[in-house]
């Protein structure tokens, strides 16, 4: 088993133990089982995943990094969602207007990349929300 520890500014939001840690790193998707080699990354906007027994669970992450220690994995993670927490019709919106903009801006406009990372993480959320069982 692994000990997972999900935290972000405001709070714990997992410490439990579970058989898989899965989630999109610098340098693409990894899966952490334990014994897995100690590592260090940082993590992009999308979605962890992880496994206890038959039961996955899903949450939305804006990023942050990960760590990987003794089958002890930290995901220090600017926010994290589950499916129930996630307002689809506020994310899709979110969505929408990310899209508008960045269809409108040259990609040197000073606020393209924050549009950019707004739809990913309204991307995010609308995959992790539409895995509500």
């Amino acid at each position: 088993m692994l000990n997972l520890e999900i935290i972000t500014p405001e709070k714990t939001v997992v410490k439990d133990e579970v058989d898989v840690v899965e989630a999109t790193g610098a340098e693409g998707e990894f899966g952490i089982m334990p014994g897995h080699t100690q590592f260090l990354t940082t993590l992009r906007i999308g979605e962890i995943r992880y496994k206890k027994g038959s039961e996955t669970i899903y949450l939305a992450s804006s990023g942050g990094f990960a760590e990987v220690v003794d089958d002890k994995v930290t995901l220090l993670l600017d926010t994290a969602e589950s499916a129930k927490e996630i307002d689809v019709e506020r994310a899709k919106k979110a969505m929408e207007r990310a899209e508008t903009l960045l269809k409108t801006m040259s990609y040197d406009h000073v606020e393209y990349r924050m549009m950019e990372m707004s739809l990913f993480r309204a991307i995010a959320r609308i995959g992790v929300a539409s895995k509500k069982i």
